[in-house]
C-alpha cells in the first residue's frame, strides 16, 4: 500500500471521528492501567461492568493492596483469567507504592516492569493517559492492518513497527483508536462489513463482502 492511500485512510477515519476515545471506563491513570490489565482476553464491556463495582470500593494502589487478592477476586470473577489478573493487579499496585510513590509511571520501561503489563498494555497507557503517539496492536488492529494491507505483518510487533513507520505523524496519536474501533465494529473477524466501510475503495482485501 502506498503512502497516499494510507494518508487517505486516516483522513477518512478522522473525518468520521476526530477525537476517538477508549471504551474502557476510567478517571485516573491508575484506573486505566488496571482496566487495561483486566481487559486482556476480555471485552471492554465486561471490564467496565466489573470496575463499576470495584472502583467505588478501591481505586488507588493503596486501597487495592488493602483490599487484598481474595476480595479483589470477588469483584473481577466475571472476567476471564480473573485469578491471575487479581494477583497481577495486587502485585503491580504494591510496586507502584514501592517504586513510584503510588503514581503510574510514564515510561515504557517502568510500565513493562509491572506484573501483567506487556508492550500492548504499556502502549495503551502511554497513549491514553499520557498522550504519547504510541500504537498498541491488539487482535482487531492486527486483523485490520493485515486484511487492508495498511501494515501487514506476521506478528503484533511487526505490525506495530510498520504502523509506527508508515502512519503520518499528524495521525499517530489517534491511529490506535481509529483502527481498533474499525476492527471492532466494521472490519470484524468473521464477516467484515465491507458494504458500509468508509475505506472500502482503498482497502486491498480482495474477497470483499456484499450486502
Amino acid at each position: 500500500m502506498n503512502s497516499q492511500k494510507r494518508r487517505e485512510i486516516f483522513s477518512r477515519f478522522r473525518s468520521l471521528d476526530p477525537d476517538p476515545r477508549t471504551e474502557l471506563a476510567y478517571t485516573t491513570p491508575y484506573e486505566l492501567l488496571v482496566a487495561v490489565v483486566l481487559s486482556a482476553q476480555a471485552t471492554d464491556k465486561s471490564v467496565n461492568l466489573a470496575t463499576a463495582k470495584l472502583y467505588p470500593a478501591a481505586n488507588t494502589p493503596a486501597a487495592i493492596v488493602k483490599l487484598g487478592e481474595t476480595r479483589l477476586t470477588e469483584y473481577i470473577r466475571t472476567i476471564g483469567l480473573f485469578r491471575t489478573k487479581a494477583k497481577n493487579v495486587i502485585a503491580l499496585s504494591q510496586l507502584l507504592l514501592d517504586r513510584h510513590g503510588g503514581e503510574v509511571p510514564d515510561s515504557r520501561e517502568a510500565l513493562e516492569a509491572l506484573p501483567g503489563v506487556g508492550r500492548k498494555t504499556a502502549n495503551v497507557v502511554l497513549n491514553v493517559a499520557f498522550g504519547r503517539p504510541t500504537i498498541a496492536v491488539d487482535t482487531h488492529i492486527f486483523r485490520v492492518s493485515n486484511r487492508t494491507g495498511l501494515a501487514p505483518g506476521k506478528d503484533p510487533l511487526e505490525v506495530e513497527e510498520k504502523l509506527e513507520k508508515f502512519t503520518p505523524d499528524k495521525f499517530k496519536l489517534h491511529a490506535h483508536h481509529w483502527l481498533i474501533l474499525h476492527g471492532r465494529y466494521v472490519c470484524i473477524a468473521r464477516k467484515p462489513g465491507c458494504p458500509e466501510c468508509v475505506i472500502r475503495d482503498l482497502c486491498e482485501f480482495r474477497p470483499k463482502t456484499k450486502a
